[in-house]
C-alpha cells in the first residue's frame, strides 16, 4: 500500500512512497521531484467520458499516473494546507483545481451540481467527483477547515471558500441579506448554503482574495517597469 506523508507547515507538500507495482494518480503540473525508478504515464482515468467531463470542469483530460518503486513529491500551486480525505464506499464533490492526488482504487470523474451553486462557486455546472474506497488529497489555499453537519444542520459560506463536501450534503445558494448588506457588505450577493448530514471542507482563503491582496503590489510593479 502506498505511504503518504504530508510535510511542511504553511506551504505543505505530499511525499508518496511506492513499492514495486504500486500506483497513484495526480493532477498534472504538481510534481516537484521523483525517484528515477518511478515511472510516469499520462492516462485517461475512467475512460473517454470521464476524461471529457473532467475537461469540462477546467481540469485535465489526462491525469498523471505514477508507478513504483520509488518516491514522488507533489505540491499545490499556492501556499496552503493539504487535506486527506478517506473514502469508505462514499463520494465527495470537490473544487476541481484543488485536486492533488489519489490512490489508484479511487474513481475520478465529474458530477453535475445545481446551476446556481456551481456558477457562483466558479465551477460551472460540474465539480470533480471522487468515489469508492481509498484516500484522496486536496490542496486548500490558506488553511483548511472540516465541519460535520448533522441532519438538518446548515451553514452559509462564501462560495469561493468551499473546497469539498460529501455528496449527501445539499448545496444551494442563498442571498446574503438585505439590499444594504448586498451592496456594502463586500461579501458578494450570494452565499453557498450547505445542509447536512455530511462533512464539508472549507478553505480560509479564496482565489479572489489572493488576487485582491496582490493587486496593489502588481500595480506598483507595473508602474516601475
Amino acid at each position: 500500500m502506498p505511504e503518504f506523508r504530508i510535510l511542511g507547515s504553511d506551504i505543505q507538500h505530499l511525499l508518496v512512497t511506492l513499492g514495486p507495482g504500486e500506483r497513484i494518480y495526480a493532477e498534472g503540473g504538481h510534481l516537484i521531484w521523483k525517484s528515477s525508478t518511478a515511472r510516469l504515464n499520462a492516462t485517461v482515468r475512467g475512460g473517454l467520458l470521464a476524461g471529457l467531463k473532467r475537461a469540462l470542469t477546467g481540469a485535465s483530460f489526462f491525469v498523471l499516473e505514477v508507478e513504483g518503486p520509488g518516491q514522488v513529491d507533489l505540491a499545490g500551486f499556492a501556499p496552503g494546507k493539504i487535506v486527506e480525505i478517506e473514502l469508505h464506499g462514499s463520494s465527495i464533490l470537490a473544487e476541481h483545481r484543488s485536486f492533488l492526488a489519489a490512490e489508484d482504487i479511487v474513481e475520478y470523474d465529474a458530477s453535475l451540481v445545481g446551476l446556481g451553486f456551481g456558477w457562483l462557486g466558479g465551477e460551472g455546472l460540474l465539480m470533480a467527483r471522487f468515489r469508492g474506497n481509498g484516500r484522496v488529497f486536496l490542496h486548500a489555499v490558506g488553511d483548511a477547515l472540516e465541519l460535520r453537519l448533522g441532519s438538518g444542520e446548515a451553514i452559509d459560506a462564501e462560495a469561493g471558500h468551499v473546497l469539498a463536501f460529501e455528496e449527501g450534503v445539499r448545496a444551494t445558494v442563498r442571498r446574503v441579506g438585505g439590499l444594504k448588506t448586498m451592496l456594502f457588505g463586500e461579501e458578494g450577493l450570494w452565499f453557498a448554503h450547505l445542509e447536512g448530514p455530511g462533512r464539508v471542507w472549507l478553505r480560509t482563503l479564496s482565489r479572489g482574495q489572493i488576487l485582491m491582496g496582490l493587486m496593489p503590489e502588481l500595480a506598483r510593479l507595473a508602474r516601475s517597469v
